[in-house]
């Protein structure tokens, strides 16, 4: 049995849940990473510089739940990656100029260094 993790269907995601999911620093600075990186993807352990195993599972349940990243299960891993082609026909333009606040404020985000091997 394949197991999978739901996610909101695109109609679902509402503005109000998405601000709140990235008015917090660890989760701007994990969509940030997420879209600043040059893989669609990375393994969610990517992230063990901003928190510990528990307190990141919240954060990206958090995400996933508000619509604004997808994750993908392979075997024992998971990967995760913004839903940014959803979020782009639901909110135009929404995440992409909340991205270009958060890199313009970057010194207040934690600090992160992405290894997605």
């Amino acid at each position: 049995m394949i197991k999978t993790v739901p996610h909101p269907d695109i109609d679902a995601i509402d503005a109000a849940t998405v601000f709140a999911a990235l008015s917090e620093p660890t989760r701007l600075a994990i969509c940030l990473s997420l879209a600043d990186n040059e893989e669609l993807e990375a393994r969610c352990g990517s992230f063990q510089e901003l928190g510990t195993p528990s307190n990141l599972t919240y954060h990206f349940t958090r995400l996933r739940d508000a619509g604004i990243t997808r994750v993908r299960l392979q075997g024992t891993s998971r990967f995760i990656r913004l839903r940014r082609d959803d979020l782009d026909r639901r909110f135009p333009g929404l995440l992409d100029a909340v991205l270009d606040a958060a890199r313009r404020s970057r010194s207040s985000l934690p600090a992160i260094d992405m290894d997605c091997d």
